[in-house]
C-alpha cells in the first residue's frame, strides 16, 4: 500500500454548512448557482457526437463502447438532444447520488434527460470533477434528490444549484487537480496490475481444471484422440459418454410454467431458482430470492431440487451457465430458463466440471435465434470424458486443493484492491475537502 505524507493547513474555520464542517481559513464556500450555470442548447438535426455518463467512467462517446453490430441508440432520431461543449458538466438526473456525472473532454450531444452544467469565472473544471464524485458530495446529491426509491431518484436544477460548494483560490484548485490526477493514477495503475494478476490468476486455475478434467492427474498416462474437437486428447483407458447416459434432465414445461402470481413470500413457498441466481464461476447467489407457491412446487416433484444436483441455464442471453448445488437448500424448485441434471451415476462434482470444460463447445450448439437457447436434446446430447469412478474422486481431490490455493491467492489480490480503492477515495475526500494540504 503506497502512503502519501500530507500535511494540515495552518488555519481552519467553521465553514457555516453543518456536513461540510471546518475548512481551511482562506477558502469560501458558495452555493452552487453562483459557480455554475445551466445550458439548455438542442440539437438541430442529431448529427453531432453522441456521448454518454457513468459513475465509472465519466463522460465518453458512445461509439467507442459499441460491439460490432450494435446500434449507436435506439432512439429514432437525436433531434432536439441537448448540445455539450467540451470542458461542461454532464450529469445523469437519475444517478447522480452513485457519481455518474463528469466534465467533458468531448464537444457532442446527450440524452434529453440529462442536465448540463457550465463552470463560471475562473475556477477548475478538474477540482470540481473530483470534490462532486467523493462520498461527501454524492451523499448530498442523494439527500436533494427527489423521488421514493432509489431508483427513482432526480436531482433538478434547483436542487443541485441551492447546494453549497467548497471553493479554495484558483491556484489552490489547480494544485490540488494536478496533485489528484498524478497520485490517483499511480494507485488505479497498481490497482490495474493486481486485476491483470487476478486474471492470471484465473486463467491459471482453468487450464489447470481443463487439464485435469480431459487428460486427469498421471502425467505419464497414454492418450488417444477424443472425438470431440474441444475436449482433445484423453487417457487411453477414459470413455467419452453423453450426458443422457449418466443422468437425467428435467424442465420446467408446458402447464408445469407458472405466473407472477404464483410467486410469494419466504414463508408461503419453495425457494425457486433461475438464471439470475448462477453466475460463471459456478456459483449460486441468493441475494435476490425468488419463491413459488406450495401448490406449484408439489406439482411438479420432476424439477424439486436437491444436493449434488446441476443446473444450467437453458436461455437467454446467459444461456450455458451452469451451477452444482454443493448444500442442501431445502424445498427449492427451478423456473423455466434452467435445466435440472439429476440422478447422477458419477461423481457430481466432476460432471459439473466437465460441463464446464466443454462449454463452449455447449455454446456452440445454440441456436443463432433472437433469445439463445440449449434445448433439452442438446443437453441430453453433451459429450464429457468420462473416467472410471476412482479416478474421477482423485481428480476432483486435485481439482479442489490446486484450485483452493488459487482462490485463496485471487481473494487477497482482491482484498488489496479494495483497499487501493478505499484509500483513493479517502485521499480524494481529504484534498478537496482541506483536511490536508498540498500547496
Amino acid at each position: 500500500m503506497m502512503e502519501i505524507k500530507l500535511k494540515k493547513y495552518d488555519a481552519y474555520k467553521k465553514s457555516g454548512v453543518e456536513w461540510l464542517g471546518e475548512i481551511p481559513e482562506n477558502w469560501e464556500v458558495r452555493r452552487i448557482k453562483y459557480l455554475f450555470e445551466e445550458i439548455n442548447q438542442r440539437s438541430d438535426d442529431g448529427d453531432e457526437e453522441l456521448l454518454s455518463v457513468s459513475h465509472f467512467t465519466g463522460v465518453t462517446k458512445r461509439s467507442d463502447k459499441l460491439d460490432d453490430g450494435d446500434l449507436l441508440t435506439n432512439a429514432s432520431t437525436l433531434e432536439g438532444y441537448k448540445k455539450v461543449a467540451n470542458g461542461d458538466l454532464v450529469i445523469n438526473i437519475m444517478l447522480a447520488w452513485n457519481g455518474s456525472l463528469g466534465f467533458s473532454a468531448f464537444d457532442g450531444i446527450t440524452s434529453p434527460a440529462y442536465s448540463i452544467y457550465r463552470l463560471r469565472g475562473h475556477n477548475s473544471k478538474n477540482f470540481f470533477h473530483y470534490l462532486f464524485r467523493t462520498d461527501l458530495y454524492k451523499s448530498e446529491f442523494k439527500r436533494n434528490s427527489s423521488g421514493v426509491i432509489e431508483s427513482r431518484l432526480r436531482l433538478y436544477s434547483d436542487d443541485f444549484f441551492r447546494i453549497c460548494s467548497i471553493l479554495p483560490p484558483l491556484e489552490e484548485q489547480t494544485a490540488i487537480a494536478k496533485f489528484l490526477d498524478d497520485k490517483t493514477a499511480k494507485i488505479d495503475q497498481a490497482i490495474a496490475i493486481k486485476q491483470n494478476q487476478i486474471a492470471l490468476l484465473k486463467e491459471r486455475r482453468q487450464i489447470l481444471i481443463h487439464k485435469a478434467v480431459t487428460q486427469g492427474i498421471n502425467a505419464n498416462v497414454k492418450l488417444k484422440d477424443s472425438g470431440v474437437e474441444w475436449i482433445g486428447e484423453i487417457p487411453e483407458h477414459w470413455e467419452v459418454k453423453k450426458l443422457k447416459y449418466v443422468l437425467k434432465s428435467q424442465g420446467r414445461i408446458g402447464f408445469k410454467g407458472y405466473t407472477t402470481s404464483d410467486l410469494v413470500a419466504e414463508d408461503e413457498g419453495a425457494l425457486t431458482l433461475g438464471a439470475s441466481h448462477l453466475n460463471w464461476e459456478g456459483e449460486i447467489d441468493l441475494s435476490n430470492p425468488v419463491y413459488i407457491s406450495w401448490r406449484k412446487y408439489y406439482e411438479s416433484p420432476e424439477i424439486m431440487v436437491s444436493k449434488n444436483d446441476i443446473i444450467i441455464v437453458q436461455r437467454g442471453s446467459t444461456c450455458g451457465k451452469v451451477a452444482l448445488i454443493n448444500e442442501d437448500l431445502g424445498p427449492t424448485t427451478i423456473n423455466p430458463s434452467l435445466v435440472l441434471l439429476k440422478n447422477i451415476k458419477a461423481n457430481s462434482s466432476y460432471i459439473f466440471f466437465g460441463i464446464k470444460v466443454v462449454l463452449k463447445g455447449i455454446l456452440n450448439l445454440v441456436s443463432t435465434t433472437a433469445i439463445p437457447m440449449l434445448s433439452q436434446f442438446q443437453i441430453n446430447n453433451i459429450e464429457i470424458p468420462m473416467p472410471p469412478n476412482s479416478e474421477q474422486t482423485d481428480v476432483i481431490n486435485f481439482i479442489e486443493s490446486s484450485a483452493s490455493r488459487i482462490s485463496s491467492a485471487i481473494s487477497l489480490k482482491e482484498k488489496e484492491i479494495d483497499k487501493l480503492k478505499e484509500y483513493k477515495a479517502s485521499l480524494i475526500n481529504s484534498v478537496v475537502t482541506g483536511k490536508v494540504r498540498v500547496v
